[in-house]
């Protein structure tokens, strides 16, 4: 399972050519040029954004804060590979986390599934 976890300073826009990669449950309107590169480098390698694909509301999108307070956007985004996108059930920030730093907590819930070969059954 391929599982990339960032600051990728990256905005998602709700343009419907790249709602196949990133959903249809974004915080902005238009990408800006990181997004447009992490777009470009999940379509390359099969991965999903699966942080703009859960409907939450606003405050539980964003994961940092400008210091006038005013602005937010969300930074932290979580790639996984297509074939296991399934797995990962939820994912939000929760903003009441002390972690001493200007970013919010992320927080993923994930559900694997491990097969077992038949070998190790019959024993």
């Amino acid at each position: 399972m391929k599982l990339l976890l960032g600051d990728f300073i990256a905005k998602f826009g709700r343009e419907n050519i790249c709602k196949p990669t990133i959903g249809n449950e974004s915080f902005h309107q238009d990408n800006n040029d990181n997004g447009v590169r992490i777009i470009k480098f999940a379509t390359s390698k099969n991965l999903f954004v699966k942080s703009s694909m859960f409907p939450h509301r606003n405050i539980h999108k964003y994961t940092w804060t400008f210091p006038n307070g005013k602005t937010h956007n969300p930074m932290d985004h979580i790639l996984i590979d297509r074939r296991w996108h399934s797995s990962i059930l939820d994912e939000r920030s929760f903003r009441g986390a002390e972690c001493d730093t200007d970013h919010y907590l992320v927080v993923a819930k994930v559900k694997e599934r491990l097969a077992v070969s038949k070998k190790a059954a019959q024993k």
